[in-house]
């Protein structure tokens, strides 16, 4: 999978892989390795003025794998970010 954010492309196998790429470059997020719905909880918050509020909560009941991809497919919906292809 390749996501694009700020001319930046990052790659991952999974969409969890993904968005702990972009945890780990993201250098105003100080718990970096924590629970990935940390993570998308805060990444979404900053996004509050680019993203309508009903899609600022992640759900509890989706798994990781689905709630990341569901988070990348957001970016790319209110161009925040690109969701680019696969990998090979």
């Amino acid at each position: 999978m390749i996501f694009r954010l700020q001319e930046k492309e990052v790659r991952g196998t999974s969409a969890v892989d993904v968005v702990r790429a972009l945890e780990r470059e993201d250098k105003e997020y100080r718990h970096c390795g924590g629970p990935i719905r940390q993570y998308l909880s805060w990444s979404l918050n900053r996004l509050g003025g680019s993203v309508p509020a009903r899609d600022l909560d992640p759900s509890d009941r989706l798994e990781d794998e689905a709630l990341a991809l569901d988070y990348l497919l957001l970016l790319d919906e209110y161009g925040v970010g690109k969701m680019i292809g696969k990998t090979d």
